[in-house]
């Protein structure tokens, strides 16, 4: 399912002042599955170049108590680097400012080494825990985290964004997966290549023409 820009555009401004608004950024705007988002450290964000650093992803493992959740590598093993649409910078700028702010009343310094979305104490969040608050505020608009990033390649192939791009931003080991995925749009784009092919040879043509005749 491909939701629209102004349903993303409503669920944004729903979630503003809520925890979970970063997560759905970083969802949206940026492709990040969920293990990424919770495995996000603000040392990985570079604001200043606009760009984040994809090197861990958390996994919820089978059991309970403190070490229910493992950190690992990026999946497929491999760390990809996402630029920041302008929108993504301006709020995560804002969230580390809040979230600076939010710590320090808990006697904390917030440094580099900390989760980019965490609990309310600054302790990581874990992934079951992000997809049930987030599922729980989405339901309303039958939107889901995993919903946000295919809306995020969906938008991007839509728009005519080569997939080696949109496979890159996503972390999908090959675009031969990416293409699979998102097949259901290519008739779009050979529709629209097909025009544009159309046009230049054309424009070729009658070109040619006149300068025969």
């Amino acid at each position: 399912m491909r939701i629209d820009a102004p349903t993303t555009a409503t669920v944004f401004d729903a979630a503003r002042e809520r925890r979970l608004f970063i997560s759905l950024v970083l969802a949206a705007l940026c492709g990040l599955r969920r293990g990424e988002i919770t495995a996000l450290r603000w040392r990985s964000v570079d604001l200043e170049t606009g760009q984040l650093a994809v090197i861990a992803s958390t996994e919820q493992l089978d059991k309970k108590g403190a070490n229910s959740v493992r950190e690992k590598e990026a999946k497929s093993g491999r760390a990809r680097t996402v630029a920041l649409p302008s929108l993504a910078v301006e709020e995560l700028r804002r969230w580390r400012l809040a979230q600076a702010e939010e710590l320090l009343k808990l006697g904390i310094r917030a440094d580099d080494g900390w989760h980019v979305v965490t609990q309310a104490d600054g302790s990581p969040l874990q992934p079951r825990s992000l997809t049930h608050v987030v599922s729980d505020f989405l339901k309303e608009w039958g939107v889901t985290l995993h919903k946000l990033r295919h809306s995020h390649a969906s938008h991007m192939l839509a728009s005519n964004v080569h997939p080696k791009i949109v496979q890159e931003r996503l972390g999908h080991s090959s675009i031969a997966i990416t293409l699979d995925i998102y097949s259901h749009l290519m008739p779009n784009m050979q529709e629209g290549a097909a025009a544009t092919v159309d046009g230049v040879l054309r424009a070729a043509i009658n070109k040619r023409a006149d300068e025969i005749g």
